[in-house]
């Protein structure tokens, strides 16, 4: 259960690009969650997750001895499930995701695209709890920050684009 856990299902074990196919696998789910409930169950759930991977990670790290393997993704999860609770953070039916006026789908992929722009250049503090925090904590932290940076980032994106239009 701890590997299906912190490899998401197993997509972790890809054998190109890990983190990436980890954060795909997880943007429709979290976009399911928005589409069906809403962004503070999407939050929530994050959170909670979050915590339990912190867990799972440090047991995983104590027995294997390896800090951050490439094939624990549900990292990548967290970060992209914050990121859509802070954008596009709207309900919306399922008939209403390809209306491109209420930016459901833009802010989501825009936000996919800065997450994993932030977690592969890791600038500033998401690089720093990278190289510097341990264990879960270390291989959570980053990507949460990163998710949450791209989710902001996203939303400001997205208003200036509706300012302009």
């Amino acid at each position: 259960m701890n590997r299906f856990f912190i490899t998401l299902g197993y997509s972790g074990l890809a054998p190109f690009a890990p983190g990436t196919v980890g954060t795909l696998v997880s943007l429709p789910l979290g976009m399911l969650i928005l589409i069906y409930f809403d962004a503070y169950t999407l939050f929530l759930a994050t959170t909670l997750i979050s915590i339990v991977a912190i867990k799972q990670i440090n047991k995983y790290e104590e027995l294997t001895g390896t800090h951050d393997d490439k094939s624990i993704v549900i990292d990548e999860l967290a970060g992209m499930w914050f990121a859509l609770s802070v954008a596009p953070a709207m309900s919306i039916g399922i008939g209403e995701i390809s209306n491109i006026e209420n930016g459901f789908l833009i802010q989501s992929i825009l936000s996919f695209a800065l997450f994993r722009y932030f977690d592969i250049r890791k600038p500033s503090i998401i690089g720093r709890i990278d190289r510097e925090a341990n264990g879960g904590i270390g291989v959570m932290g980053d990507d949460i920050i990163a998710g949450f940076a791209a989710g902001i980032l996203s939303s400001v994106i997205w208003q200036v684009v509706l300012k302009l239009l």
